[in-house]
């Protein structure tokens, strides 16, 4: 049974940091594409970041110089890095892993983050 569980959320204050993780087990996470993805009240799941399983990375114009997607294949982590936050990133974040031979997408259940002005 694949299973992603999202870390690292909170409050934090406009232009602080903070670092999400994406735990994974249950699957080859290695070769895995990436995607970090987030949802504000009232608002529609957009794609923040992404990593391919070679270490390819695209990021959402917004987050861009902001943000830092990574993955740690040996800990069958990824990682995105939230810099210069501001309120406008408040949201959860979720990440999903994408199994691209099956076209399966596998869900984390959420990380709140929340940005102060």
């Amino acid at each position: 049974q694949v299973q992603l569980v999202e870390s690292g959320g909170g409050l934090v204050q406009a232009g602080g940091s903070l670092r999400l993780s994406c735990a994974a087990s249950g699957t080859t996470f290695s070769n895995r594409f990436i995607g970090w993805y987030r949802q504000a009240p009232g608002k529609e799941r957009e794609l923040v970041a992404t990593i391919s399983s070679g270490g390819t990375t695209t990021y959402a114009d917004s987050v861009k110089g902001r943000f830092t997607i990574s993955r740690d294949n040996a800990k069958n982590t990824a990682y995105l890095q939230m810099n210069s936050l501001k309120p406008e990133d408040t949201a959860v974040y979720y990440c999903k892993a994408r199994n691209i031979a099956l076209l399966l997408d596998y869900w984390g259940q959420g990380t709140q983050v929340t940005v102060s002005s």
